[in-house]
C-alpha cells in the first residue's frame, strides 16, 4: 500500500464505488473507472502500465460474461426481426387461455420467465414482450401496476434457471458446481419462492389498483388478431429446436461459460436464416443488439483489475480478520443472514459484479462455518440479485416503463415481500446444506 497505509484502507475504492452507484448523475462506466484508478494508486500500480492490465482483463471471466450478455441482446434483436419472439409469446398466451385476471397474471408470468430464460436478459426479453402482452392483458382489465410487478418479480427468475444466463454462469464459476447442481440447489428454490410471492402480490395489486390505474381504452386488442407468417413460424421452430439441442449437448458435455458464446452465435445465425434474413441483415441485427450493451462490457473489463487491486492491497484478508470475532458469535445462521443482507442492501451495481464482490468479501468464512458450495451458491444468488427489489433502481424503473406504470409504491411492496421471502429461503437452506 502507498505510504504504508493499513491494508483495510484498500477497501476505499469499493466503498467509493458503492457510494457513486447511488448517485443519479454518475455514469456506471465512469464510476468503475474512477475506482479502478484509485485502487491502482493505492497499490502503487504504475499508471502508464494500466493499458497492459486492461489488455489482460479482456481475457478475464468477467469480460467473458460481458460478451455473453451482449450476444444475448444480439439474439433478442434477431428474434424480434424474424417475429419469433412475438410468436412464442402469443403461443404461450393462447395455450393458457387468457379470459380472467388470474389467468392473465399467470400467462404473463409464464411468458416473461420463458423469454428471459431463453435470452438471458430481463430488460431485453420484456422489451420484446411488452408491446405484445399489453393489448392482451388490457382487454382483461389488468392494470399497469400489476403488469410492472409481474415483469420484474417473475421475469427476473428467468435469470436463475437458464444454463447460460449471466448469474448462473457466474455462480457456476465461483462455486465450481455444475449447472444442474446450481439449478436445483439455488436457482429453482429462489425462483419458486419468487413466483409464489409475485403471483399473490400481483393479485393484491390488481385488486387495489383496479379503477385507479388503467391502460387507455384503445389499447386492448382481441388476442386472435395475431397471425404469424410462414417465415416467422419457421424461425420460431428453428430457434427452439437449435437451442434445445445445443443446451442439451452443453449440459451433457458440462460446457462452461465459453460454450454460451457458441450457443448464442449459432442460434442467432440459424434463426435469422430460417426467418428469411440475409447474412448481412442477421449481423446488422446482432450488432444493433450488441451496441446497446457495449457500456456493460466495458464495465466488466474495468471491473476485473478493480477487484484485483483491492485484493492486492490485502483489504479482503484484513476485513476477514476484523469481522471474524463478531460473525463467530452469531454462528452459521448469523453468517448466512449477515451475508445475504450485506449483499442485498450494502452492495450495489451490476449483479454479476456484486456476486464476485460478495465471494471476495466472505469466502474466507466458508470453512469456519462449514458452508457448503450449494449453500454458498444460494447466498450469492440472493445477495447479488435481490438488490434490484430493495431499491427503485434501473431494473425496477425499467420494468415500470415497459409496463407504462408510474406506481413505485406497488413495486416496492412486491420488492420487499420478495426480499423477506428470499432471505428466509437462505436461512432455511442453512439447515439443509
Amino acid at each position: 500500500m502507498i505510504f504504508d497505509l493499513p491494508p483495510i484502507l484498500g477497501l476505499s475504492p469499493l466503498l467509493l464505488y458503492i457510494v457513486f452507484a447511488f448517485k443519479k448523475d454518475m455514469h456506471p462506466v465512469a464510476n468503475v473507472l474512477i475506482c479502478t484508478l484509485l485502487g491502482a494508486i493505492l497499490v502503487k500500480q504504475p499508471l502508464p502500465e494500466l493499458g497492459a492490465v486492461f489488455a489482460r482483463s479482456l481475457g478475464s471471466f468477467l469480460a467473458l460474461v460481458g460478451f455473453i450478455i451482449m450476444l444475448g441482446a444480439a439474439l433478442g434483436v434477431v428474434l424480434r426481426k424474424t417475429g419469433a419472439a412475438e410468436h412464442i409469446v402469443n403461443i404461450l398466451m393462447k395455450k393458457i387461455g387468457v379470459n380472467t385476471p388470474s389467468k392473465a397474471i399467470l400467462a404473463t408470468m409464464v411468458c416473461t420467465v420463458t423469454l428471459v430464460t431463453l435470452l438471458g436478459t430481463l430488460a431485453g426479453a420484456n422489451a420484446i414482450i411488452a408491446p405484445i402482452v399489453i393489448p392482451l392483458v388490457a382487454a382483461i382489465g389488468i392494470t399497469p401496476s400489476t403488469l410492472a410487478a409481474i415483469f420484474q418479480g417473475a421475469g427476473q427468475t428467468g435469470l436463475f434457471i437458464g444454463p447460460f444466463t449471466p448469474p448462473m454462469v457466474t455462480i457456476m464459476e465461483i462455486t465450481g458446481l455444475t449447472y444442474p447442481q446450481v439449478l436445483f440447489g439455488a436457482g429453482l428454490p429462489v425462483a419458486i419462492a419468487m413466483w409464489v410471492v409475485t403471483f399473490f402480490m400481483a393479485k393484491r395489486i390488481q385488486k387495489s389498483t383496479q379503477g385507479i390505474y388503467a391502460y387507455p381504452a384503445d389499447t386492448a386488442l382481441p388476442p386472435e388478431s395475431y397471425e404469424p407468417s410462414k417465415e416467422t413460424v419457421r424461425a420460431t421452430c428453428t430457434f427452439l429446436g437449435v437451442l434445445a439441442v445445443l443446451l442439451a449437448y452443453g449440459i451433457y458435455k458440462k460446457g462452461g461459460a465459453s460454450y454460451a458464446v457458441v450457443v448464442m452465435l449459432t442460434t442467432s445465425i440459424l434463426t435469422g436464416l430460417a426467418g428469411g434474413l440475409s447474412l448481412s441483415a442477421i449481423f446488422d441485427s446482432m450488432m444493433e443488439g450488441c451496441g446497446r450493451l457495449v457500456w456493460l462490457f466495458i464495465i466488466f473489463v474495468f471491473f476485473d483489475p478493480f477487484l484485483g487491486f483491492v485484493s492486492a492491497s490485502g483489504a479482503f484478508n484484513a476485513l476477514v480478520e476484523i469481522l471474524t470475532p463478531y460473525i463467530e458469535t452469531t454462528g452459521r445462521i448469523g453468517f448466512v443472514l449477515f451475508t445475504s443482507l450485506v449483499g442485498i442492501f450494502g452492495i450495489s451495481g451490476a449483479a454479476v459484479a456484486q456476486a464476485v464482490m460478495i465471494d471476495k468479501l466472505f469466502r474466507g468464512f466458508l470453512e469456519t462455518f462449514g458452508v457448503s458450495m450449494y449453500l454458498w451458491a444460494l447466498i450469492v444468488l440472493v445477495g447479488s440479485q435481490i438488490t434490484s427489489f430493495a431499491y427503485p433502481g434501473a431494473d425496477m424503473l425499467g420494468q415500470m416503463g415497459l409496463a407504462q406504470s408510474k406506481d413505485v409504491k406497488s413495486m416496492l411492496k412486491v420488492g420487499y415481500a420478495i426480499v423477506v421471502v428470499t432471505v428466509l429461503v437462505s436461512l432455511a437452506a442453512a439447515y439443509l446444506f
